[in-house]
């Protein structure tokens, strides 16, 4: 059975295959992790335009703001606690269509609607956090799942 896809859904899966190519070829010389995800943050951020794309890495059992493109964030996140936390406590993907509707969210920015958080692993252990904030509702799902975890797997080859 073919399936189909619609013109708005190819146009995201071009842009994640584009942004898939250009963060390997930006990173595959580059063993410093800060400068890969300050990058890598900055091109997803310049490819989508989403409010908030960045990271939180793992520090003394807490989630510590680390490179990130868009407004002020919060520093510190405990495991568990909004959307990240959960993320890192449930060792999975988290897409949010409605951060309001989510138990426990954090708000660093009133203008986030919408959220994806992925964790990076380093040893079988979480190194930390990929969290996108978008300004509309809805915004994430399966597709930019697929392939952000596309993204995250080569930030976790560059861990190694």
């Amino acid at each position: 059975m073919h399936e189909f896809t619609t013109p708005k859904e190819t146009k995201k899966e071009e842009k994640y295959e584009n942004i898939i190519l250009q963060i390997k070829h930006l990173v595959e010389d580059e063993k410093d992790i800060i400068g890969i995800l300050s990058n890598i943050s900055a091109a997803i951020h310049q490819t989508f335009k989403w409010l908030w794309v960045g990271f939180y890495i793992v520090k003394e059992n807490q989630l510590i703001l680390g490179p990130f493109q868009g407004p002020v964030a919060c520093f510190r996140i405990e495991k568990g606690n909004g959307v990240c936390g959960m993320a890192w406590k449930l060792n999975k993907t988290v897409i949010v269509p409605d951060v309001e509707k989510f138990p426990g969210h954090i708000a660093c920015s009133s203008d986030s609607k919408s959220e994806i958080v992925l964790p990076i692993k380093k040893n079988n252990r979480t190194f930390g956090v990929l969290d996108i904030d978008s300004s509309e509702l809805n915004t994430f799902d399966k597709t930019d799942q697929k392939y952000l975890e596309k993204i995250v797997n080569i930030i976790e080859k560059k861990l190694c």
